[in-house]
This record gives structure tokens, sequence and C-alpha cells, in this order.
């Protein structure tokens, strides 16, 4: 690949891959063998969640095509189980790419949050959930997950 533009974030460890690997604690609603959608400790919507690829890919720009198909595959079903569990008048989908664009996590990821009463999404300074409260939110929307899931949330 070519050389980009994009201005990254500062590299960090990556928190979503501490995620994934279990060494720091989250909540995931469903994971696949290339994608894993969970419940961000930061509420922006009713609910909101986060779809990324398993592999540490630093922006869109660094996906595979299959990792793509995926991803776009995970962003729709995390908006139909958000639609059949939440029933909010909208739902948006947002992804975001280099710090001029407000991407903070080194890893590609794509957010997905139901409408506010108000409407929109909230763009401020949000309270950090509670772990406890964001498996409750997990275990609502896993209940309308259009496809099978094992008990511990991998797609089956």
């Amino acid at each position: 690949m070519s050389t980009s533009a994009i201005k990254l974030p500062h590299p960090r460890p990556c928190a979503f891959c501490a995620y994934l690997d279990g060494s720091r604690p989250f909540t995931f609603v469903a994971r696949s063998a290339t994608t894993a959608t969970l419940v961000t400790r930061e509420q922006r919507g009713k609910p909101h969640l986060l779809v990324i690829p398993t592999t540490h890919r630093e922006t869109i720009l660094h996906l595979t095509d299959k990792e793509s198909a995926a991803l776009m595959i995970g962003v729709r079903n995390a908006a139909i189980a958000i639609d059949s569990t939440y029933h909010r008048p909208g739902i948006s989908v947002w992804q975001n790419n280099g710090e001029p664009a407000s991407q903070t996590i080194r890893h590609v990821h794509f957010h997905v949050a139901g409408t506010l009463d108000s409407g929109g999404t909230d763009w401020g300074e949000v309270k950090e959930l509670p772990l406890a409260d964001t498996e409750r939110i997990a275990e609502r929307i896993r209940a309308n997950w259009p496809l099978p899931l094992s008990s511990d949330g991998l797609e089956v």
C-alpha cells in the first residue's frame, strides 16, 4: 500500500487489541473470526456499539476486502439488533480516520448508535458506564442479534 497522508493518533498500546486478547475487560456483544461488536462504555446513543476487525488495522485504508465486507455485515447486524431491541427513530453510523477526523484509537472501528430522544447522538463529554451496565445492554442486544450466537457471544 502506498504511503497515506492520514495523520494518526499517537501510537499507544492498542486498547481494542487489549480488549480482544482479554488483558483489559470490556463488553462484547458478538465475535467472529474477523469482527467483534462491543458495547462502548461511553454511550453516545441508545445504545452505542462499536464494530471492529479482530486483526489490528489502523484505518479503513488498511482493511482487506474480506475484512471490509465482514465489517459492513457487522455494522448491519448491529443496526438490526438496535432497531429490534431499542426501537429508536434513527440509527447513526460513523467511522473516523486520522486525528483531524476525530480518530482517538489507532484501530479502525465503526460506531453504530440508536438516536437519542432529542435526536442525533451525543458528541460532548459522556459519563463512562461501569461494565455491569454495558453487560446489561449486551444481554438485551444479544437477544435480537440476527445471527445465532453461543452463550459467550461467539457467532455459530
